[in-house]
């Protein structure tokens, strides 16, 4: 596949960079003003791109008293990155910023964040997944403090399933047996649309299969991402593209909006976010899609992670021990979690990464549009199938930003 193809090249190219930039350059200040002993409250600033996340932090300073939060939205993706890269360079740094798994190597090994190891080592040690851990501690060090996780799961047309007598497949070689006989069935139904390459389905597939595209060695960085089990993933969906037996449009925009609206694809591969969109993107189909485990190619439960965010201290905070406090409060008070889905317009199928976290947020989800089912639940036993030990690299962001050979 030209995805795996162009980001083996990029990456490769970057496999003597240095761990050590995790564990010097980038170390904590160890400076911290969260307490003035003026008896006014320390205000925190705080950047996302996340829905509900100034209504989370409304509900913050309405029961704490010692520590104020100043919201601020800022873009999402690549830019917002780069706009918070900008303010730690201009000395103009929030205290607190939600960012991407994905990212966070990077940006640590750019000395642009602060080491949360005293104030939340602790913390995500003992409050959050195994398989999300090595996520945020890098280099010996914790760097973030986990929001959600994000498993992989199938979403499926149960009445398209059911129209062709095939049953939900539990295997990579099912699935394509199941969409042979759909689109048998039917040529204008494929089991999926898988157009776009996109970067970071792609790597929780590879994810799955057991690949590891970043490492460490002693104190450097070490780079596979061009390795069988990639491989394996790439081929697989080349030879479904190249069957016709998958669609070629690409994963977002308007043309895979149609094709799912109008059950010209059987299956969508998702995150537990993905659920939440459903509803509002594909209205008319309530009832007719169920939610179902990840494939797997030996047939044990296993999946990759999809997305994810965290919360980051960016570099030069003086008031880290009160960010830490207002992190810890948003990703495991379950009023953080009301708090943020009842200012939402359309339903949020984001699963807390912290389990105590989930019961609150399942409370605010119809499960009708399913069928019933316990679509957190479901999330939670994929989240507990994550292979562990996945870590993101330094290169990451690059990686998904070269444009195709």
């Amino acid at each position: 596949m030209p995805c795996i193809a162009r980001t083996s090249r990029l990456a490769l190219a970057a496999s003597a960079a240095s761990l050590a930039l995790l564990t010097t350059a980038c170390g904590g200040s160890g400076s911290d003003a969260s307490g003035p002993g003026d008896g006014k409250p320390v205000t925190l600033t705080f950047w996302s791109a996340t829905a509900g996340a100034k209504e989370t932090a409304d509900a913050f300073n309405k029961t704490h008293t010692d520590i104020k939060v100043k919201f601020s939205m800022v873009p999402a993706g690549p830019e917002g990155v780069t706009k918070l890269s900008n303010a730690v360079k201009g000395g103009n740094a929030p205290d607190v910023a939600t960012m991407d798994y994905s990212a966070l190597p990077e940006y640590a090994s750019e000395g642009n964040l602060e080491d949360l190891t005293p104030s939340s080592g602790d913390l995500v040690k003992k409050e959050f997944p195994e398989a999300v851990q090595s996520l945020v501690n890098l280099g010996g060090s914790t760097w973030a403090v986990p929001f959600d996780v994000t498993p992989i799961q199938l979403f499926y047309r149960k009445d398209l399933f059911k129209k062709h007598g095939v049953d939900v497949p539990t295997t990579w070689a099912e699935y394509r047996t199941a969409a042979e006989k759909i689109h048998a069935g039917d040529p204008d139904v494929t089991i999926t649309n898988f157009g776009g390459g996109d970067p970071a389905l792609l790597s929780g597939l590879a994810w799955q299969a057991g690949a590891r595209w970043y490492g460490t060695s002693g104190d450097a960085w070490k780079v596979n991402i061009d390795d069988p089990a990639s491989r394996k993933v790439a081929a697989y969906w080349d030879d479904l593209l190249a069957d016709g037996l998958a669609s070629k449009t690409p994963l977002w925009g308007e043309g895979e909006n149609k094709e799912r609206a109008t059950g010209k694809v059987a299956t969508i591969i998702g995150a537990a976010w993905s659920a939440g969109n459903f509803p509002v993107s594909y209205p008319d189909a309530k009832g007719k899609w169920g939610i179902a485990p990840l494939p797997t190619w030996d047939g044990k439960a296993s999946t990759g992670m999809y997305g994810g965010t965290s919360y980051i201290v960016p570099k030069g905070s003086e008031h880290t021990e009160a960010a830490a406090e207002f992190i810890k409060w948003v990703t495991t008070d379950p009023a953080a979690m009301t708090a943020r889905l009842s200012s939402l317009k359309a339903p949020s199928s984001a699963l807390p990464a912290n389990e105590g976290m989930r019961a609150a947020a399942a409370k605010e989800f119809d499960n009708s549009y399913f069928g019933d089912q316990d679509v957190y639940a479901l999330a939670g036993q994929a989240a507990d199938t994550i292979v562990p030990g996945w870590t993101w690299g330094p290169v990451q962001q690059q990686v998904t930003s070269v444009p195709d050979a």
